[in-house]
């Protein structure tokens, strides 16, 4: 989730960055150790009666991030969420024509990751599926905020020359890890489309899905807006592109 040529790309720049294949190839890999690592600790910890915790499953999901964000950032620009994808296209920080790639790809890996889990803990997928234990529309409320938490600090990390680009992974792990961790036990703690519908797909509990496929991509785009808002884009000048300002 860092800045990369699909900025300049979207102004009408040449690009010289990675080829379209690659970058979904990187979103593949990320969004693959997402769903695997992530659904994969909270399987694990059901079948050995709480080895991890709210805190501990958390961690996991956060830690991944981190670790992908690093790992493939400077390549796709690390989304791994089809959410934080179209959020950065309605902020104009991606060019469009590249959004049904990235998902489908994001949406793909999901898949596989959810299958390769169900592979290893035969019928026990459906626990990693996410689903409300409040309210609906409570739970839809809980997935725009956090999401929007979530994009708030990306769009801030990544997009923002003033800000420390080097702790973009910590940054961005530490939001996912903090929205686990305080809402998990309410809505699973979706915060992303491909992560949902990876494990609905392969364990068949599509209860609900709605919810994590729309809620996710408000609350990222409200969270892109606010940041735009507040850092002031529109008082941008043709001499700050080139620390990522427009």
């Amino acid at each position: 989730m860092v800045e990369h040529s699909d900025e300049k790309l979207a102004h009408g720049w040449v690009e010289t960055g990675p080829s379209l294949s690659r970058k979904v190839g990187a979103e593949m890999i990320g969004t693959f150790a997402l769903v695997f690592c992530g659904c994969g600790a909270i399987v694990m910890s059901a079948m050995r009666r709480g080895a991890l915790d709210t805190t501990g499953i958390g961690l996991v999901f956060g830690l991944v991030i981190m670790v992908m964000i690093y790992a493939t950032g400077h390549i796709s620009g690390a989304h791994f969420n089809p959410a934080v994808t179209i959020a950065f296209a309605v902020t104009k920080r991606f060019p469009w024509r590249q959004v049904p790639a990235y998902i489908l790809g994001q949406i793909a890996a999901a898949i596989l990751g959810a299958y390769v889990v169900s592979v290893l803990f035969v019928d026990h997928l459906q626990l990693a599926a996410t689903r409300p234990s409040v309210d609906i529309s409570d739970a839809f409320m809980i997935e725009v905020v956090i999401t929007a938490f979530l994009m708030f600090v990306i769009k801030a990390v990544a997009t923002d020359s003033r800000a420390v680009g080097q702790m973009a992974g910590l940054a961005i792990g530490g939001a996912v890890a903090l929205g686990a961790m305080v809402t998990g036990p309410l809505t699973g703690a979706s915060m992303n489309p491909a992560r949902s519908i990876g494990p609905a797909m392969i364990s068949g509990f599509h209860e609900h899905l709605w919810i994590y496929l729309i809620a996710p991509v408000v609350g990222a785009c409200l969270g892109a807006i606010a940041y735009s808002a507040i850092r002031g884009d529109e008082a941008c000048t043709p001499d700050d592109n080139a620390g990522g300002c427009c």
